[in-house]
């Protein structure tokens, strides 16, 4: 006999107790405004104008992932890897003993270039974060404008098969337009907001969780400084 107070819930606990699997950030404050941490497999952009922190950010999440006995890529098209190693060291991560064991690669290329990803090892490193830096340069590289926002969605969609976490570093024109192009906030999962603003001799850093799929966030505009492990999260 059915009891006709079961709800379809209780028939089915695994609609009702799902929880998508989540990878901590490793900036401090952050997990907590996110329910504990970013979806795995999801992307994000990471969007705000110079030194708001963008780099800083992305690599203190891969840091984050190495920790975890993760394999991390860090793609480059403006910075060299030697300077990025460099500011990594000044926050205590040291990239280059995890590119020695295979578990890390910096890489100097146009990503969008081979969306097969086997020039940079993805498939065999089994990669798990990637963070590509930046976007707002591949638009200024990619000659073909028009086909530009399909090559991002393939990029997008190729990553998240592979179930990688992507984070996407783009320039932020102004507060409605957090991308160069306009569209890389609607092909991401998730959206990050940084900004730096003037407050006399000193500059007042905050962030912003624009939106997070699968994710019930704390909408407010939080204090964000440097440290001397990275950034955190303060208010």
């Amino acid at each position: 006999m059915v009891n006709k107070s079961e709800s379809d819930s209780d028939k089915n606990p695994k609609v009702r107790f799902y929880k998508p699997e989540r990878i901590k950030t490793g900036v401090p404050g952050l997990d907590n405004l996110i329910e504990g941490g970013i979806v795995k497999g999801s992307s994000l952009l990471i969007s705000g104008g110079t030194g708001t922190g963008k780099t800083v950010f992305c690599l203190r999440c891969l840091w984050e992932g190495l920790q975890s006995g993760e394999s991390c890529i860090y793609v480059t098209l403006e910075e060299t890897a030697g300077d990025l190693r460099r500011d990594a060291l000044g926050f205590g991560w040291d990239f280059e003993a995890y590119e020695k064991k295979g578990k890390f690669k910096f890489v100097e290329k146009n990503i969008l270039e081979d969306t097969n990803f086997e020039f940079f090892d993805v498939d065999k490193m089994k990669a798990s974060r990637i963070v590509i830096d930046s976007i707002s340069l591949l638009s200024l590289v990619v000659e073909d404008k028009s086909s530009m926002r399909g090559r991002l969605q393939e990029l997008v969609k190729s990553l998240k098969e592979r179930n990688i976490t992507t984070l996407l570093i783009s320039e932020s024109i102004d507060e409605e337009h957090l991308s160069i192009l306009g569209i890389e906030e609607f092909i991401v999962d998730g959206v990050i907001h940084l900004k730096s603003m003037p407050m006399g001799k000193m500059a007042q850093r905050t962030i912003e969780i624009r939106k997070m799929r699968e994710t019930k966030i704390d909408e407010g505009i939080h204090s964000m400084e440097f440290c001397k492990n990275g950034i955190k999260v303060v208010g």
